[in-house]
């Protein structure tokens, strides 16, 4: 029943998602306002707990080997995929693109779905962390979009625009502990990008020849009225392609009064 298709819609939405923010600074300045350094924050696709539990066992460089993580730094993953009924389409929409004169590609309508992004930023205090948070959230009004080329190989030229809507912030300080312990203050961003999956695409054969005969109508019965005439129809010249325009070209001019 099924066959083998990959358009790679999901890594290229983790890839879509994680390039909006791998190009946030944080800029540190001293008491009279002047730059003293600049960090770009890391981005990573990794879970929250797991960036938490390293913070935690390694709270300083003094009494373990290990490499602590140095802060700010992000991080991001799937929570959730969900259907989104309301982007559906009908089933049987279908759409074609030409290829050759004799061939199409066609593939029926998408499938919608809601893909659910975590975006957690960790720093250790809160300048930092509002420096990352005020460089996102104006682009989200609640709604940024960009366009993405849905199909891998084939159809380069097909861009589909993807809505991502930001849907919560919340926010924690683990101030709570020993004084030896390192303070992790976290941003959360919940995300939800709007995607399409699309099914296989199947080469068609293009109706090339079309034949129609006429009959002389007498019992109005394609069996028994004799036929009078067999007329053949075929494209000229027969190097057409599909998308042609056929020689037909409207060219509309509007006239600028300067005055």
């Amino acid at each position: 029943m099924f066959t083998y298709f990959y358009h790679q819609r999901i890594r290229k939405s983790v890839a879509l998602f994680g390039t909006l923010f791998n190009d946030i600074y944080v800029i540190r300045k001293d008491k009279t306002g002047k730059s003293i350094s600049q960090i770009k924050v890391p981005l990573a696709y990794a879970p929250r707990e797991k960036y938490l539990e390293r913070i935690r066992t390694n709270p300083d460089l003094r009494n373990n080997s290990q490499i602590a993580l140095k802060l700010p730094r992000m991080s991001f993953e799937i929570t959730s995929i969900g259907y989104d009924p309301e982007r559906k389409l009908p089933k049987l929409n279908n759409y074609h693109k030409g290829v050759t004169n004799t061939t199409r590609d066609k593939f029926f309508s998408p499938s919608p779905y809601q893909i659910t992004f975590q975006l957690n930023i960790f720093a250790k205090n809160q300048d930092d962390a509002l420096q990352v948070v005020e460089q996102i959230l104006p682009y989200f009004n609640p709604q940024y979009t960009i366009s993405i080329k849905p199909f891998t190989d084939t159809h380069a030229d097909i861009v589909e625009d993807v809505p991502i809507t930001i849907q919560g912030v919340n926010f924690s300080d683990d101030f709570e502990g020993t004084l030896e312990s390192r303070r992790t203050i976290i941003y959360t961003l919940d995300f939800g990008m709007s995607v399409n999956f699309y099914g296989p695409i199947d080469a068609k054969s293009i109706i090339r020849q079309t034949d129609t005969i006429i009959h002389d109508a007498i019992d109005f019965s394609i069996t028994t009225d004799p036929k009078l005439q067999r007329i053949t129809t075929t494209p000229n010249p027969l190097s057409i392609n599909p998308d042609s325009d056929y020689g037909f070209t409207t060219t509309i001019l509007e006239d600028f009064d300067s005055g």
